[in-house]
């Protein structure tokens, strides 16, 4: 069963916060302050904040120039992870990836089935590795944002987390640059 070292000491993450929508602003972004509520609960650090439009190359390119931040350890996506015409955060996701994590849409779905039922099947959460970051994309509302940091980021982004975490392997993320 998972628990938490307390023999260890904890290591922030800088985590950067995305927010795909056409109509919020920053005064109204609950997903993003939901999400930045926790991260900085939990003792981590917030790294930067934007939001962009519905539109894949520019996801894309703002997933990028955080990818390539020495600062950014974690990127946060909320918002167009469904299935309508302008749901394109996923796609812009994967254009970035140099791996996928493909469980944690799986176990996000499982923890969606919990709280929203069958429901959760309109979600397409994803996780993925670029350039020694980790970036995940969350649906764009409140409960959505909340149960994937409650269940499932808040402990695998905690390095005292048993018995593996996203937090102890970083280093080894781009080992695959180093060789000759």
């Amino acid at each position: 069963m998972s628990r938490i070292d307390e023999s260890l000491e904890f290591i922030p993450v800088r985590i950067a916060i995305l927010t795909v929508s056409d109509t919020r602003q920053l005064a109204e972004d609950r997903s993003g302050d939901t999400l930045i509520a926790r991260i900085e609960g939990a003792g981590h650090v917030l790294a930067d904040r934007k939001i962009v439009t519905d539109d894949r190359p520019a996801i894309a390119a703002q997933l990028r120039e955080w990818i390539a931040d020495a600062g950014v350890d974690v990127i946060i996506s909320t918002g167009g992870t469904g299935l309508t015409g302008r749901d394109v955060t996923v796609e812009a996701h994967r254009d970035v990836y140099e791996k996928e994590i493909e469980a944690f849409g799986t176990v996000f779905t499982m923890v969606s089935m919990q709280k929203i039922g069958t429901s959760a099947v309109q979600s397409r959460a994803t996780g993925g590795v670029a350039g020694g970051t980790y970036l995940f994309a969350l649906p764009g509302s409140p409960g959505a944002c909340k149960d994937a940091w409650d269940e499932i980021l808040k402990w695998q982004l905690d390095y005292r987390h048993r018995p593996c975490n996203f937090v102890e392997i970083m280093p080894r993320l781009e080992e695959h640059r180093r060789r000759k």
